[in-house]
């Protein structure tokens, strides 16, 4: 079933006239809407703000960019050095988002952002350039990458070239921030088989989990739902579909070499494990490579570990403990811990 030519005559439609059914409520940052055109505003459709993880310097890739609207918002947030790139396969979106360049160019004070035409299962094709041999987005190329209520439009059968294609052209150490709907059952035949429903963000939905594990499997790390809307979007046969926004990063390229590091889990569960496998028990200290250790210290788990550096730094060898290995106290006397909670006196 290929629902694409649905989605292309309801989002023609959307660029020439506003659509309203097409939105979900957002509170986007009005600081940034300021600076943008009114028809840019107006005939934009999401269900989330993933422009406000882009951080200065960032070079960004929107997916689905239609009017332009997040990639202008972002355009303000990544700095003099940063860029942002929309890709799109609706003519009439582009040209829309297009329409503004150069009073957007004017506004930022620098042209940065541009507008491609692709599909955003397959970001290597460019549609305006088929016979470039270049890749249309580079491999390892963003540093973030954003969605706002597109990928539940991608065929089924996509879906999961879809997320690859995502995690191939993020940098190590990149992010994604994905808004997009998701569904609490099973969505049945009848309702992914309605054009309708397809094109309006409602049958082509990922299921909650699986929405996370997609991103899981592709490799990702630290996998999780930064936003979940407690009202659901729509309710169709009693099947709830409700607004979510999902962050993941990608972990570094380098070997797991260990050099004597250990990470101590904080609490307040007893245990937990994260995308890698890794186990960590509460209060333990834990093994980790220098790969791991750094992901820890400066990622997204940075919060809930104490991290320990060797008191001299061994030359390393390739990791080989299993899963939940203890790294003895007579290992790490001595060494610099960070991350712990500091304050209150000894007597």
């Amino acid at each position: 079933m290929d629902m694409k030519n649905s989605v292309v005559e309801r989002y023609t439609e959307g660029a020439e006239s506003v659509q309203t059914a097409l939105c979900c409520p957002v509170d986007y940052d009005a600081t940034l809407l300021a600076l943008l055109p009114t028809e840019v505003i107006e005939k934009d459709y999401g269900c989330g703000d993933p422009s406000r993880y882009v951080q200065a310097g960032d070079v960004v890739l929107d997916l689905g960019s239609g009017s332009g609207k997040i990639c202008y918002m972002a355009a303000q947030l990544v700095g003099d050095s940063g860029r942002v790139i929309g890709v799109d396969m609706n003519d009439e979106m582009l040209a829309l988002a297009r329409k503004y360049q150069a009073e957007m160019a004017q506004k930022l004070g620098g042209d940065k952002v541009s507008f491609v035409k692709g599909q955003i299962q397959d970001l290597k094709t460019h549609l305006d350039q088929p016979n470039d041999e270049q890749p249309m987005i580079a491999d390892n190329s963003v540093d973030v990458v954003l969605s706002n209520c597109v990928l539940n439009l991608v065929n089924d059968s996509d879906k999961k070239q879809l997320v690859e294609e995502i995690f191939r052209v993020v940098k190590p150490g990149g992010r994604i921030a994905i808004s997009d709907i998701v569904a609490d059952e099973t969505i049945p035949a009848h309702l992914k088989a309605d054009p309708e429903l397809w094109s309006g963000c409602i049958s082509g939905s990922f299921l909650e989990d699986e929405f996370l594990d997609s991103f899981k499997q592709a490799g990702f790390l630290a996998v999780k739902y930064d936003k979940w809307d407690a009202k659901p979007w729509q309710v169709v046969e009693g099947i709830e579909f409700r607004s979510v926004t999902l962050t993941a990063v990608k972990g570094q390229s380098e070997p797991c070499i260990d050099k004597g590091h250990a990470v101590i889990y904080k609490g307040p569960y007893a245990e937990i494990s994260d995308d890698e496998g890794h186990v960590y028990y509460r209060g333990k200290r834990m093994a980790v490579c220098e790969r791991s250790y750094n992901f820890i210290i400066n990622g997204p788990y940075a919060d809930d570990f104490i991290a320990i550096t060797p008191a001299k730094l061994s030359d390393g060898q390739a990791w080989c403990a299993p899963s939940g290995t203890i790294r003895p106290a007579s290992e790490t006397k001595g060494s610099q811990h960070s991350q712990a909670n500091t304050g209150g006196s000894c007597c």
